[in-house]
């Protein structure tokens, strides 16, 4: 399954929610969402930082992982990257293919 890392930060409502649910209905939310749609969470990390939240997890592809993105933004009380992550054999793999690209100015 293909496995994805998304970097959050809530919003000023978002963190009042935090602060009155506590960080383990925090888990415990995100774990349901990505479940519903077929994944499995990997881990899930409070942070000090630019970025509040760290999740590592597995989806049965992008769509699922659009889907977490879509239902999270709209909540208004996060914002969110997802990042796809590649296995050490996707990155050999990707080495291994020839490419024909001239860069600018060249």
């Amino acid at each position: 399954m293909p496995k994805y890392m998304i970097a959050a930060n809530y919003t000023h409502e978002g963190m009042k929610g935090v602060r009155e649910k506590g960080a383990k209905s925090r888990l415990d939310a995100v774990s349901a969402a990505i479940e519903g749609l077929g994944g499995t969470l990997e881990s899930f990390h409070f942070a000090f930082g630019e970025t509040d939240v760290y999740v590592i997890a597995d989806m049965p592809d992008d769509e699922g992982a659009a889907a977490i993105a879509l239902a999270v933004s709209a909540s208004g009380a996060v914002t969110m990257s997802t990042t796809k992550l590649l296995t050490i054999e996707q990155v050999d793999e990707a080495l291994n293919r020839s490419v024909k690209y001239t860069p600018p100015g060249a």
